[in-house]
This record gives C-alpha cells, structure tokens and sequence, in this order.
C-alpha cells in the first residue's frame, strides 16, 4: 500500500499526497481549496461548473474558472452531456490555468440527470464515451471523469463503463461506489473500487465514507486505489485531511478554529461579496464550531447576526488569542493570489 504522503501521477501532472479533496458544490469555493492544499491535500477540485454557462460566457459562471497561484495541483469539473460542448468548456478551463479537468458522471440530483448529464450518463456508454473523446482530444492536460457505481442500487455499471472512458481518453477515475438512487445513505461498497482497479491500467480515485487515517488506509489498501477522495469529513474541519495525512489526531484548540474560520470567512467575502458570502457562510459555522468545539447556543448566535464583520468580532471576543493567528495566516498568503469578484454559488447538489 502506497503511504498516503507518496506522491503519485496523473498523466504528467505530480499529485503530492494521496488525499483528494473532493468537489462539492455549495462548499468548494476558491477559500474551501486553498485551506485543503495548506492543510495537506495533493489535489483539490473545483465544483462542478456547467459546460453551456462556459458556452454562452455567463458572467458569472466564467468566475469558477479564476485560478489562484497555490491552489495547484487544482482539477476544475464540468458537466454537460453534448460532446461539442463540453469540449469547448475544457478548452476554456485548460486555458483558465487547470492542471487537470474533470467531468461530473456522477451527480445524482435531478436539475442535472433530466438535462442528459451527471449519473445520467452511467445509462449511456456510448454517449460517455463521446464526451470523453472529445474532452480528452480538446486538450492538453490529463482528463478525470467521476463517476457513481449507477443509478440502481446494485448496479455494476461503473465496471462496463470504466474501461470505456480510458480506452476514450480518460487518465484518471473517481469511483464513490454509491447508487445515484442512494445519493448519500448507506454505505460505499469498495469491493466495486477495488474491482474497477483491476479492470483498468490508469490510477483510480477511491470516494466515499473516507473520514479518517485508519479507513483511508483501510480503503487503500484493499483496493489499491491511487488516493482517496475527501469530502463532507473536511467541512469545517481542515483538521480530518491533516490527521488523514499524518496521523496527527490532535484537536485544534479554540483559538485555532476561531482563526481558520475568520480568515476562511475573509477569503470567502473577497471572493463573492458581503452579500453572496453572508448566506453561504451560514452553513460553515455549525461545521467549523461544531465537535463540541464550542457551546451549541454560540453557533445559533453566530447564524443571526446580520454582517461578516460582527461574526469576526464575536469570534475574536469568544477567543481573543485567534487575532495573533488571523495575522499569520494573512501574511502567509501569495503576494500572486487572485481575489474573485461575484463568484457564483451553484445551485445543484453534488456528486
């Protein structure tokens, strides 16, 4: 089993760790990637961006595509079902400074699969096969396709499809062994993972119910996956990839929550405007302050104040000694880093 500090390669693209930070949409924001490559993960992903938004130039949807200077190695995903399209999309992300683009052939919320795209491509093969060609001849940098077991529970469609989509170009696959039907209950079945390894000769992802060292490790070792996918385990909690990577089980103190979360919620302003921000933030608070972290009634409190500036101020009033740690993590950004304006909030769920 490869020690998930190794390195590994997509393509020729280096991955510096064995820990993938998973794309969620609603969460993956520019602040959400940067804070999981500090803390540890080899590659973080954008989340999933429509391929006709690209096409048509939407303001706001050409936003996704603004790369910081320490984000890479950074996967941007898109998701479409017209191989034209879609190839256009990854030329734009290509040329957006992406080391890697991913497709989305997983998501199964039904905004995407009634449009042809997400999960419901596992029921095309040939139409995925089509759209992997044509990403894959569009650009230069490696191509990634994430996908789910199927839509049925049981379904073995991903060990049909698999194969296909490397033999169309893809250099890379991303496996959460869930049914779409299953969305996120139950469990991922790694016998399919380890199987889907088996099956084909470029690295696999391993996604699904990875929150620790000891099932990372589990899950890597039982299918000989290239690296395991992070997701929901690093929501508010940086922490889980650090302790995933090197074993460091300690928890954070107070004030070093306190100060991820400022300077997190900082970044995220900068990237999307007080008033896009306001809202979106909302849902971090009871993840960063959550595992008895802080008293449940201050999380409340955090989510009725009006303004970012008054949940800083609360937050430093909580734990005073984050403000010495806000200033670190401040003048530890890149003098090169890009601030995003307008940066939209997707509304699909993820894959």
């Amino acid at each position: 089993m490869a020690g998930l500090r190794e390195s590994w390669w997509i393509g020729d693209v280096e991955v510096p760790s064995r820990v993938v930070l998973a794309p969620m949409a609603g969460v993956s924001v520019q602040a959400f990637r940067r804070q999981g490559r500090r803390f540890g993960a080899g590659l973080v992903c954008s989340e999933m961006v429509s391929c006709a938004g690209i096409e048509h130039r939407n303001e706001k949807t050409l936003g996704y595509l603004r790369v910081a200077s320490d984000e890479h190695p950074l996967a941007i995903q898109i998701f479409g079902s017209e191989p034209r399209a879609m190839a256009e999309a990854a030329r734009m992300v290509e040329a957006a400074g992406a080391d890697i683009v991913d497709m989305n052939f997983g998501c199964p919320v039904r905004k995407v699969t009634k449009t042809g795209a997400g999960a419901h491509l596992m029921e095309e093969p040939a139409l995925a096969y089509a759209v992997t060609e044509a990403v894959a001849n569009a650009v230069s940098v490696p191509v990634s396709v994430k996908m789910r077991r199927g839509i049925e529970n049981g379904s073995r469609r991903c060990l049909e499809l698999g194969p296909r989509l490397v033999e169309a170009g893809a250099a890379v696959l991303t496996l959460h062994p869930r049914s779409a039907k299953q969305m996120y209950t139950g469990y991922a079945d790694h016998t399919l993972t380890a199987e889907l390894v088996s099956l084909v000769d470029v690295p696999v992802i391993a996604s699904g119910d990875v929150g620790s060292r000891a099932k990372a490790e589990a899950v890597l070792d039982a299918t000989g996956a290239a690296a395991v996918m992070v997701g929901r385990a690093a929501q508010g909690n940086p922490w889980a990839i650090q302790e995933i990577i090197s074993g460091d089980a300690e928890q954070p103190s107070r004030e070093e929550v306190a100060a991820e979360l400022i300077h997190f919620i900082r970044e995220t302003v900068r990237e999307l405007g007080e008033r896009r921000a306001s809202g979106f933030l909302k849902k971090f608070y009871a993840w960063y302050l959550g595992y008895g972290r802080f008293p449940k009634p201050f999380k409340n409190e955090l989510v009725q104040l009006h303004s970012t500036d008054e949940v800083v101020t609360r937050l430093l009033a909580a734990a005073p000694g984050a403000a010495a740690l806000v200033e670190r993590l401040e003048a530890d950004l890149p003098e090169s880093e890009i601030l995003l304006e307008g940066m939209p909030i997707s509304i699909y769920g993820g894959g």
